[in-house]
C-alpha cells in the first residue's frame, strides 16, 4: 500500500495535494485497489463549485460505481482530461497521472480536518 506523506486524505478515500490555494484531488491507492479496474469517470466541468463533502463526480469500475466527494470546498479550476480517454491511469498511477481535478479552495483551513497518511492508513485498513 503506497501512501505519500505529503498528501492529506479524506475518510471517503480522496487525497489532496495542496499548492497555495489549489488542491489537486484524486483517490487513494487503497480505494483504486478496492474498486478494481476503473473503466469510466464522470468528472465536473471547470467552473463548478462544491462544498466539502459534496459529490463532485463518480467513478465506475468493473465491480461498482462509486461517488467521488470533494475533500475541500471551492471551485474546479482544472480537470484531468487525459482520464476521460484513459481512466485506467487511476489504477496504474493514483497519485500522479491519476489525479482528477484541481479545486481553488474557498477555505484552505479545511485541509487541517483531513487525515495525514498515518491516520488514513489506520482508518482505511490499508495494510
Amino acid at each position: 500500500m503506497h501512501l505519500p506523506d505529503n498528501l492529506r486524505y479524506a475518510s471517503t478515500h480522496e487525497w489532496v495535494r495542496v499548492d497555495g490555494d489549489r488542491a489537486t484531488v484524486g483517490i487513494s491507492d487503497h480505494a483504486q485497489h478496492e474498486l478494481g479496474d476503473v473503466v469510466y469517470l464522470d468528472l465536473p466541468a471547470v467552473g463548478k463549485s462544491y462544498r466539502a463533502g459534496a459529490v463532485f463526480g463518480s467513478i465506475e469500475s468493473v465491480k461498482a460505481v462509486s461517488d467521488l466527494y470533494a475533500p475541500v470546498s471551492g471551485e474546479v479550476v482544472e480537470l484531468n482530461q487525459a482520464l476521460l480517454d484513459a481512466p485506467e491511469q487511476v489504477n496504474s498511477s493514483p497519485y500522479e497521472a491519476g489525479w482528477m481535478v484541481v479545486i481553488r479552495m474557498s477555505d484552505p483551513s479545511e485541509v487541517d480536518a483531513l487525515m495525514d497518511a498515518h491516520a488514513y492508513e489506520a482508518t482505511a485498513g490499508a495494510h
